[in-house]
């Protein structure tokens, strides 16, 4: 099993999970291939939503990759999504301030936001498990 960090807005994290999907890096398929069935993704939200949003700097959703390749949607006649389905776990959303001094995945802790930029990333697993206990699931 994998561990992810998804770097998505809250607006865009709750839809997903509604739906029961994840899309990433600005529906580009590249860094959802290399998801597998079971993996796990801890979703960061910088901001409530994408262009206009406040400030949030939340973990908002913890889920579980539940499918074996990603997959094309429509949205509007010019943009087709990658995404792959996954089961949300229930959580509570948690700031990310108490935590950057024991995240090891942000390696700069003064520039602390510059991992996110990435959007979908690997993290360790000791990361995942604070995320999931400061989210209330203790894996």
């Amino acid at each position: 099993m994998n561990y992810w960090l998804n770097a998505v807005s809250r607006d865009h994290v709750q839809l997903g999970m509604a739906g029961g999907f994840t899309q990433a890096n600005h529906g580009k398929s590249t860094n959802l291939k290399r998801l597998k069935r079971g993996d796990l993704i801890a979703f960061y939200s910088s901001r409530t939503s994408l262009h206009d949003g406040e400030a949030l700097q939340q973990f908002t959703a913890l889920a579980r990759v539940t499918d074996d390749e990603p997959y094309q949607a429509v949205m509007t006649p010019d943009f087709h999504p990658w995404r792959r389905n996954v089961e949300p776990l229930p959580s509570t959303p948690a700031a990310i301030r108490p935590l950057i001094a024991e995240l090891s995945f942000i390696k700069d802790k003064q520039r602390w936001g510059y991992p996110f930029r990435f959007g979908l990333f690997a993290i360790p697993e000791a990361d995942f498990r604070l995320i999931a206990v400061v989210m209330g699931i203790d894996l």
